[in-house]
């Protein structure tokens, strides 16, 4: 007889109370931890290192984002995500988690905050600064994602002019990071919260659960990293790969597991150009939620 694996609720008293530093920089590293070990098509994962980039990167990143995520009811959210890039970036060579860091920031912020977790954090957002704006700017620099020479509006190598909502509202179209702040991170929690609870409700591990919601996610949003190395149509190209592998039953069935298995394997060639990056990140902030809500 299949057993459901057992949540806490958001009756649950301890949902939506003020969560402490230590609680929410270790949901962070153990968020940060379970989205690189499952086994993500066209991720960094335990079988699968970059170039420049190997999996025991992403767990010295996980493990120095914590505390800076622990921090942040002390601070700014620009000047958390900038001190934890710089935390990441001294245990890392390349860019490791700078679009984690982005999205996590304003959900430990809330989360230490206290009250229900997604209006807190519809707080946290409304009252993003220009100086949020300007810490995050060097952070992006900092870190030295790819395509920062393209010219776009609000250009992060000069002084902002608009809050740091106002600059990922701008953003959004281009990039899922920045539609998270805009739209108070509606993939979060009405796509990828849900598509979580209902695969470990079935009895699906933490690690196949995420890939699960990971495939989810794709197959609804072309990722946007994706689309910046290689266009638009390769994202939708990749959106359509991860449906198809959804419908052949994905990680709850051999063909599912198979079409898993081409899936990656496509993805891995021209030197990873088509890693969906940003789906990953956006991962992460489910799982963050998850933990911090009790949904994991």
């Amino acid at each position: 007889m299949e057993v459901k694996r057992a949540r806490r609720r958001s009756s649950d008293p301890a949902v939506g109370a003020r969560r402490s530093a230590e609680a929410v920089g270790s949901a962070a590293q153990l968020a940060c931890v379970l989205e690189a070990s499952a086994d993500k098509p066209g991720n960094i994962t335990p079988r699968h290192d970059f170039t420049d980039t190997s999996y025991e990167d992403m767990l010295r990143s996980a493990i120095a984002l914590g505390p800076e995520l622990g921090r942040a009811a002390e601070r700014g959210v620009g000047d958390t995500v900038l001190a934890a890039v710089r935390a990441t970036r001294r245990v890392a060579g390349a860019n490791t988690n700078l679009g984690i860091a982005l999205l996590l920031a304003p959900l430990a912020h809330a989360a230490l905050l206290g009250g229900a977790l997604r209006a807190r954090v519809n707080d946290v957002l409304g009252a993003l600064t220009l100086d949020d704006a300007r810490a995050a700017y060097a952070a992006i620099r900092e870190a030295g994602p790819g395509g920062l020479d393209e010219p776009v509006e609000h250009d992060v190598h000069a002084a902002p002019t608009v809050t740091l909502r106002d600059a990922m509202a701008a953003a959004a179209r281009r990039d899922s990071v920045a539609a998270e702040y805009a739209t108070g991170y509606a993939v979060t929690f009405e796509l990828g919260l849900p598509a979580l609870a209902r695969a470990l409700d079935d009895g699906l591990g933490p690690r196949a659960a995420t890939v699960e919601v990971y495939l989810g996610l794709l197959a609804a949003v072309p990722d946007t990293l994706v689309a910046r190395k290689r266009g638009r149509r390769a994202a939708e190209r990749v959106s359509a790969g991860a449906a198809s592998v959804l419908a052949a039953g994905g990680v709850r069935g051999d063909a599912g597991r198979a079409a898993l298995q081409a899936f990656d394997d496509s993805l891995r060639q021209d030197g990873n150009a088509l890693n969906p990056g940003t789906t990953a990140d956006v991962v992460t902030a489910v799982l963050f939620v998850a933990l911090l809500e009790g949904v994991l």
